[in-house]
């Protein structure tokens, strides 16, 4: 009889499919490595079994014990089946971006999931990083694999996903490509595929909001680089361990909507019903391959999860129409358009940390504007609001005199410049009168609700 012991035999030796209509008139052989045909759904599945292999091996995770991890959904999609056949408990922290089918399945194959706020600070403690580590030290006979900088992640790769295009492709494959977000599926594959032929290029799939790009370039880890997104499972905030970037010859960065409607022409168009990450690693290929491919070379793209993941967002006509992505029910404009209407006049307002309460009220009744960010040399470390001083100067009319420390709120959230006004409006809230956007210059920019529905009026 033919059968596998348990679920996790079956993990691995996915397929390798050409992609014809997207690539056509692209010179070279494009390649997809689909993922999604591991049990889980993902490529996640390989390095999950993996970290819980060495976990055991190394004596660190008994009989019993529970298994907690922060995860994007996929990788904690792989944990919960290897839990299962190998009898642990699981409890798993995510953003709240992360899509409600990604939560829904991890409840379903019997994981505990925990909510956290996206847009903290990775060391916050409210962070899906930090809630992790807190339980993990509260539970016995619990580990935190911790994907990020836990070597297992990437030796996965190295000793299966790499060996795998290597055969199936018998050698020939020249360019590899992979977004990035704890680097595993990326660097352990490529450090192979390097080692079989160190003429090979490897290209990593970065997005806006994310700090990869930059620090491959110049080497430096730039906060302002650092604003929220909505694709997921790539891109961070943070320098994993795993992100070897020796072995990433360069990125590319996708906008959240790109990679969005090419997620949505992989169904479509190669009847590849994959997640969104794919879409960003399609779209990123497409834009080396135009200029870079040549007639003989092999281009294998990583296709990371499937589609079922996004039903409520990329895979949903009035999600993408809510967000700007199709442009059929709103409005076309962007952030950056908005910028730029105002013809170069526009200078951003701050107040030093050290100011006054005063002098920022000052400062906006000269400016007549209602709020304004507060500044710590470079960085952005709070604002004010004309009705916040307001109303705590009606309490505490001495607080004029106190430092704006004192009474600040939390910074303005930095945004992309492509976000399109539909974008704009679901950050502008009671919690968030205005948000900041950086230009190519670097200069920063606000934007308020009135300058949105100015933008809207027009």
């Amino acid at each position: 009889m033919n059968y596998y012991n348990s679920i996790v035999e079956t993990i691995g030796n996915t397929p390798m499919v050409k992609l014809n209509k997207i690539f056509k008139g692209i010179q070279g052989t494009v390649l997809a490595k689909v993922e999604y045909f591991n049990p889980g759904n993902s490529t996640k599945d390989r390095m999950a079994l993996k970290m819980i292999e060495d976990a055991e091996a190394a004596g660190i995770l008994k009989p019993g014990g529970t298994i907690i991890e922060g995860t994007s959904g996929n990788t904690g999609m792989g944990l919960a089946l290897t839990a299962i056949a190998k009898g642990y408990r699981c409890i798993f922290t995510m953003a709240d971006k992360q899509s409600q089918e990604k939560i829904n399945i991890l409840r379903a194959v019997g994981a505990e999931v925990i909510v956290c706020p996206t847009n903290v600070a990775p060391d916050d403690p409210r962070s899906y990083y930090s809630v992790a580590r807190k339980l993990n030290k509260e539970i016995p006979n619990s580990i935190y694999p911790n994907q990020y900088d836990n070597p297992s992640n990437a030796k996965a790769h190295y000793l299966a996903t790499g060996p795998e295009i290597w055969k199936q492709t018998e050698g020939k494959i020249t360019h590899y490509v992979a977004t990035v977000g704890t680097g595993g599926s990326m660097c352990g594959t490529a450090k192979f595929l390097k080692e079989q032929n160190p003429k090979l290029v490897t290209v990593g799939i970065d997005t806006y909001g994310s700090v990869f790009k930059k620090y491959k370039e110049t080497g430096i880890f730039d906060e302002n680089e650092i604003y929220p997104y909505l694709t997921e499972g790539f891109g961070e905030d943070i320098l994993p361990k795993n992100v070897d970037f020796s072995v990433i010859d360069m990125f590319i960065k996708v906008t959240d909507k790109d990679g969005a409607l090419m997620t949505r022409r992989l169904s479509r168009e190669e009847g590849m019903f994959v997640g969104w990450s794919s879409g960003s690693a399609v779209h990123g290929a497409l834009e080396y391959a135009k200029e870079n491919l040549k007639k003989d070379d092999v281009m294998v793209i990583l296709l990371p999860d499937h589609g079922t993941r996004y039903l409520a967002k990329v895979y949903n006509d009035n999600w993408m129409k809510d967000h700007g992505f199709l442009e059929t029910r709103m409005f076309a404009s962007t952030a950056r358009d908005i910028i730029q209407a105002r013809n170069g006049k526009d200078s951003l307002c701050t107040v030093a940390n050290k100011a006054k309460v005063s002098e920022a009220i000052l400062l906006m009744n000269k400016e007549g504007i209602d709020q304004i960010p507060v500044t710590e040399g470079e960085h952005f470390v709070g604002s004010v609001s004309s009705s916040m001083l307001l109303e705590k100067i009606m309490e505490d009319p001495e607080l004029k005199h106190k430092s704006i420390t004192e009474v600040m709120d939390k910074p303005m959230q930095f945004v992309a410049p492509d976000s399109t006004l539909d974008v704009l409006s679901s950050f502008l809230n009671k919690e968030n009168k205005a948000v900041l956007v950086r230009d190519e210059n670097q200069k920063v920019h606000i934007i308020t609700r009135h300058d949105v529905l100015k933008a809207i009026s027009s």
